[in-house]
């Protein structure tokens, strides 16, 4: 019973709009008809004037928008389908506008008929009275909640769409983190599989030093993770202190060349993680498939709307390749795609190299 209150209030406010709505207009037809009569040089009284303009013109047009209002708010499917329209006109038509024509005759003393003639007079003199303003404000109700009805529609829409792009984003996101947290393992066990290499060569030392170097390693992982972006400088920076780790197992024979590294590598932004699986993926197919030194190249090429990363190795036709089990080249691809429409990732053999190439968009880093 305590709601009753709260479904009674809008239509106490439709009322109170539509008195509002009509005192207004009686207020400036008066207005006119008084002006009109000054100037044919008749005598009128203005509240006389205001008055008829209100009951007998505005009270019928009150009641028919009220009742238009009410019924359309309260059941807005009776203009989702013409018939309903149509069949609305029609009890305009044979309902309502001869009941405004006997109100108006009424309050215009008009109703003493003694014969048929007479009856038929008063037809043909309130044929026309009302007419107008009678189909006009039903027609203006009715686009008004045609109108109504499709800003609450493109409304709709919009929220729709707004919610789906939300979904999309916290799934993108999800699917962002997944990839995260299954690439850092895999950096991890590659990383603890150089230790290892180095716990089996019985050289305690460099096997401190490496587990040093990895708790170093490990301090930045946690730290870029928990942003979605790192500036490419810092990945350099973390991917030479990899191959400073690297370097305790391989020795000598880890040999790369850096070309374009230069002070603008701090503003561009990029995946935490990035170059670390490109260059392990290079060692993985240059030091792990031959006995000699490797010959990898990590080079920065700067474009008028993007950074170029590329790294090459050898491809060498007589040696197998390392078994791994190609994530990282996956993973990084997967990565770029949802950082930045533009960021992508072409690997494949050109000529006797094997080109691993990312273009980052010049993008801020966070």
């Amino acid at each position: 019973m305590s709601s009753s209150p709260y479904r009674i209030q809008p239509f106490a406010r439709i009322v109170l709009s539509m008195v509002v709505l009509w005192t207004a207009i009686s207020v400036l037809g008066a207005l006119q008809t008084y002006s009109d009569n000054l100037r044919a040089g008749q005598s009128s009284h203005y509240p006389a004037l205001l008055a008829t303009w209100f009951v007998e013109y505005a009270v019928p047009l009150i009641v028919l928008s009220c009742i238009l209002c009410i019924a359309l708010t309260r059941w807005p499917a009776l203009i989702s389908h013409p018939c309903n329209v149509v069949a609305m006109f029609a009890c305009l038509v044979l309902l309502f506008q001869p009941a405004q024509w006997m109100y108006m005759a009424w309050q215009r003393g008009m109703l003493q008929v003694s014969s048929l003639e007479d009856a038929w007079q008063l037809l043909m003199r309130m044929l026309l009275v009302g007419w107008f303003s009678t189909t006009g404000t039903f027609a203006a109700i009715l686009a008004f909640f045609y109108w109504r009805q499709s800003k609450e529609r493109e409304l709709a829409w919009q929220r729709s769409q707004t919610d789906m792009l939300n979904l999309r984003l916290a799934l993108e996101e999800q699917r962002m983190l997944a990839l995260r947290a299954q690439l850092e393992p895999h950096f991890l066990f590659n990383a603890l599989n150089a230790i290892s290499a180095l716990v089996r060569s019985d050289d305690k030392r460099l096997a401190l030093q490496g587990i040093g170097r990895l708790s170093e390693l490990l301090r930045y992982v946690l730290s870029a993770s928990s942003g979605h972006t790192v500036s490419v400088a810092a990945e350099l920076r973390f991917v030479q202190d990899y191959l400073a780790l690297q370097r305790l197992r391989y020795g000598e024979r880890l040999r790369m060349q850096v070309d374009g590294a230069g002070e603008g590598l701090e503003h561009i932004a990029c995946p935490p993680l990035l170059l670390q699986p490109l260059v392990e993926n290079a060692l993985r197919h240059d030091l792990d498939c031959s006995e000699g030194p490797s010959d990898i190249h990590l080079s920065f090429i700067r474009e008028h709307d993007a950074l170029l990363v590329r790294v090459t190795n050898p491809a060498r036709c007589d040696t197998p390749a390392n078994p791994g089990a190609g994530l990282g080249l996956a993973n990084t691809r997967d990565r770029l795609r949802l950082m930045h429409p533009e960021a992508a990732l072409f690997a494949g053999r050109q000529g006797e190299r094997f080109v691993a190439e990312v273009r980052l968009p010049l993008a801020q880093a966070d």
